[in-house]
């Protein structure tokens, strides 16, 4: 299970096929790598699988390759528009998952090969930005010469980009970190990165696309992918508000926004959160969150009933389907505004 969809089993995968399975998606969310947070968001879950299928059912009319079979309702699988009212289940391909080991902090991807053989996922995200807020951790992990800017120092405002910025961070390690591209070559496996790339940008184009039919712009996201027989297909779920940032009429509409309230009611949490995670790295040790001593409190009502609100209208903006009862975008990002 992740910390916002239970994943099940139908046909286990081997070293030479493909499993079934599928995401449930629920209603909790997920921030500062928390894992299962005290409250839930009602119709979260509902909003994501619908935009995931909605984006599957995209990148496979444009000939990319996905773990994507349909949405389940009823016992049946189907396509999207077919769905009698916003799904919460998806069927999915089954790839094999080997375990990684590790002590401490050091991870042995040598292992996770061995086990993985020609039929694995892929231990990596794959980040692209299409630009560059104030507080994005690029600012303090690069220099805007590393990306081909022609700046001497990042400006103070937001930095939009001709050209989508790709990186690599690793997937199954306790924390992430933002890894080389010879370090990502490794760490992939028999998987290219430059496949990997290439996939990610297509995916980017096609959301980024996307978004704009519906008023939206689209500022950074992530792929997951496994491999199978020789080809990078996506993976997990793609373009949703947990996956990706997206943005109205200057306005964060993401995930984003619950962290940056969590920011401003909890910054005791969200300083102890840093604190650990800083601590599990100069002791190396892999689990941060046994080292926080603060936890995270639950949310008034009102303020999840906004997020609700915030995902459902989203959705229906995003793909252009009336999936939800929801309120227009612009009232939706109004309340977000008085949060």
């Amino acid at each position: 299970m992740t910390s916002v969809k239970e994943f099940r089993i139908e046909e286990p995968a081997t070293a030479d096929e493909l499993g079934r399975g599928a995401f449930v998606f629920t209603d909790d969310y997920s921030v500062f790598d928390w894992g299962k947070m005290p409250d839930t968001i009602a119709n979260k879950g509902a909003s994501l699988c619908s935009m995931g299928a909605f984006n599957f059912e995209l990148l496979e009319d444009e000939g990319i390759p996905t773990h994507y079979r349909g949405v389940v309702r009823n016992g049946d699988t189907l396509p999207l528009r077919e769905a009698d009212q916003p799904p919460w289940e998806m069927a999915i391909d089954l790839t094999q998952v080997p375990d990684l080991p590790h002590e401490g902090r050091d991870y042995d991807y040598d292992a996770f090969h061995a086990e993985a053989g020609g039929n694995y996922l892929v231990p990596l995200e794959i980040v692209f930005r299409n630009r560059v807020p104030v507080g994005s951790s690029l600012r303090s992990r690069t220099d805007p010469a590393d990306h081909g800017l022609d700046f001497d120092a990042w400006p103070e405002g937001v930095v939009d980009l001709d050209e989508p910025i790709v990186e690599f961070s690793t997937k199954f390690e306790e924390s992430d970190r933002y890894l080389s591209r010879e370090e990502a070559d490794a760490v992939a496996g028999r998987a290219d990165v430059d496949a990997l790339e290439r996939t990610a940008r297509e995916v980017n184009r096609v959301v980024t696309e996307q978004a704009e039919s519906g008023g939206l712009t689209h500022e950074d996201g992530k792929i997951e992918c496994l491999y199978f027989d020789g080809e990078i297909r996506v993976a997990d779920v793609v373009g949703t508000f947990d996956e990706n940032r997206f943005s109205y009429e200057g306005t964060q509409i993401s995930k984003e926004v619950i962290r940056q309230y969590h920011k401003r009611t909890q910054p005791d949490w969200v300083a102890a959160v840093t604190e650990a995670k800083e601590r599990a790295k100069a002791e190396n040790v892999a689990d941060w969150k046994s080292l926080c001593e603060v936890r995270p409190e639950p949310l008034d009502d009102d303020v999840l009933a906004v997020a609700s609100e915030l995902y459902t209208a989203g959705a229906n903006a995003y793909t252009g389907l009336e999936l939800f009862d929801a309120p227009p975008l612009n009232s939706a990002i109004g309340a977000v505004s008085r949060l």
